[in-house]
């Protein structure tokens, strides 16, 4: 399979922007990462998965992976301005319509996996859930199922801010083999969005459990 480590660095706004994002960490955004080995050495193909707080997470994500460069899905919306139409392909972005069944990202997806690439993807969708996974979208589900990588939960616990105390923490790859045995199809999927919230809210529970 082939390594695109060495062709992506040549993309320097990539490298540009992670950079700058490592002074936040460092100085403003106070980031503390648990398991931070399994980002250093991550390797892909596999997919990321990451509750989804400001819209600096993928950025945030991507520093300490530095030894590659992600790609990620983020809503269309953003590709309005003429600014980020530039930035958007250069940044590995994906563009993606929310709540709806998007079937050019959804290849885009399967060609990145294919290419031996880390797909950053936030399951809830949104920012603005009620609640951590409140729902988690069927197709991201699909999407997994159809790669059959290894999928890693990423959580974030607290709301990343100037000086606030942000905590993340790196899970191991989550157990899908009997899903993947039962086929790509839309119970299948409901069951593996219901085996994320519940990886996602024993997350939660051990980080707050550590708090105290």
């Amino acid at each position: 399979m082939q390594n695109h480590n060495q062709q992506d660095q040549d993309n320097k706004l990539y490298s540009f922007v992670r950079g700058a994002f490592a002074v936040l960490t460092r100085f403003i955004y106070r980031f503390r990462v648990h398991n931070k080995e399994r980002l250093e050495n991550l390797t892909g193909p596999c997919i990321l998965l990451c509750n989804h707080q400001v819209w600096a997470d993928p950025a945030l994500i991507a520093v300490p992976a530095k030894h590659l460069q992600l790609r990620f899905l983020s809503k269309k919306e953003l590709l309005k301005s003429k600014i980020m139409q530039f930035a958007a392909p250069k940044m590995h972005m994906i563009s993606v319509g929310r709540g709806e069944t998007d079937l050019a990202a959804m290849r885009a997806c399967s060609k990145t996996l294919k290419d031996g690439n880390v797909l950053l993807i936030f399951p809830e969708g949104t920012r603005h859930q009620p609640s951590l996974m409140h729902e988690v979208e069927t197709g991201a589900a699909v999407l997994a199922l159809r790669a059959k990588v290894p999928m890693i939960p990423v959580y974030i616990h607290g709301k990343p801010g100037t000086f606030n105390r942000v905590e993340v923490y790196v899970g191991t790859p989550m157990e899908n083999d009997d899903l993947y045995a039962e086929g790509t199809n839309m119970e299948t999927a409901a069951k593996l969005a219901a085996r994320i919230q519940k990886t996602y809210f024993a997350m939660r529970d051990a980080a707050e459990k550590a708090e105290k």
